[in-house]
């Protein structure tokens, strides 16, 4: 049970780590780019992306919980 767990909080975690990166836009609004001051609505796949990020973030915490409380 401990190893599947494990092998699920990988596969989370690498797919977080891929949306994540499919989120880059231009070359300078990046991770360490600058802020862009006007207000954007998030529409069509940036929107799907984002709100992918927000429920896989979810996932891996739970799992990781569940990591935690059964071994």
């Amino acid at each position: 049970m401990g190893s599947a767990i494990q092998i699920l909080q990988i596969s989370v975690s690498v797919i977080l780590v891929i949306v994540i990166l499919m989120q880059v836009r231009d070359s300078g609004a990046g991770l360490f780019g600058s802020s862009s001051t006007t207000f954007r609505v998030r529409r069509g796949v940036e929107k799907v992306l984002f709100q992918l990020t927000i429920f896989l973030s979810a996932v891996f915490v739970v799992v990781s919980i569940l990591s935690v409380r059964l071994s």
